[in-house]
């Protein structure tokens, strides 16, 4: 989802972007990613490849740690070694959410699941590489061309009267099309380094984001509060998953509404 936006919003602005598929180039390979970049020659690298499957990365958790931990390491090496800038994506779940106000950039890590300590490593990896990099983390990424969770409510919207969506987990939804122009201006600012947090603005459950989907692209699906107890997953979340920062300049992006409301517009207008 985040590296097509990434590659759409580039074409648009008349950048030269070389966008690789997992099939055209494995990123845990290094000799294969040496290779990619001493080819293309870019001045900065948007890397939006990872292991996502949060519940399989509990039973997988060496390729999770191959695609998340290791595989930014090598890229950040070999962005180093013809002086591009990489800017990697990262992820809320590097905290435990015990916090009730939004997490910072310098706040504690401590994750509670295998997919959070594996993009952890990640982070640790591209910042130990180079000091020049930008991590950004991000969280309840949805858009165009992979399962997220709009899509999921609107499937099961379509089917059912009512939904049980917990409230017990409260964040930022974020927009592709919102992060992907930040991540191409952060890759220009090469003066910004080092850990970035980026989501779209104002905090909701994921119960409240269900009503607003279903209000706003016309569903008649009634969204009955539940929480997490209810819905037992291999993978433990963190409860408080608000995304702040203390960065100045930040990375800021609009409100998730805001966000929501293009994508279903975007949405509409493909079908």
């Amino acid at each position: 989802m985040l590296g097509r936006a990434t590659v759409e919003h580039a074409r648009r602005l008349g950048l030269e972007v070389v966008p690789f598929t997992r099939a055209e180039l494995d990123i845990t390979d290094a000799d294969a990613v040496e290779a990619a970049l001493r080819r293309t020659q870019p001045t900065a690298i948007v890397n939006c490849a990872a292991w996502t499957d949060v519940d399989g990365a509990e039973e997988h958790g060496d390729r999770a740690m191959l695609a998340n931990g290791t595989a930014p390491g090598l890229l950040a090496n070999a962005a180093e070694a013809i002086d591009a800038r990489l800017v990697h994506v990262s992820t809320d779940y590097v905290f435990d959410g015990s916090k009730t106000e939004p997490w910072v950039e310098s706040d504690p890590v401590g994750p509670l699941n295998v997919y959070g300590a594996t993009k952890l490593a990640g982070e640790r990896a591209v910042l130990e590489a180079d000091a020049g990099h930008a991590v950004v983390r991000t969280a309840w990424v949805y858009g165009a061309g992979g399962t997220n969770f709009v899509e999921t409510m609107l499937r099961l919207g379509a089917d059912r009267d009512e939904i049980s969506v917990v409230t017990d987990q409260i964040g930022r939804p974020t927009w592709t099309g919102h992060l992907a122009p930040a991540l191409l201006e952060l890759a220009e600012r090469r003066e910004d380094t080092g850990l970035f947090h980026a989501t779209g603005e104002d905090a909701v459950s994921w119960n409240e984001f269900a009503i607003e989907i279903f209000d706003r692209a016309g569903v008649a699906c009634r969204v009955v509060p539940t929480t997490s107890d209810a819905f037992p997953r291999p993978a433990a979340r963190p409860a408080y998953s608000v995304l702040g920062t203390e960065r100045d300049p930040a990375v800021v992006l609009p409100p998730w509404q805001d966000g929501l409301a293009a994508y279903l517009d975007a949405r509409a207008g493909a079908a």
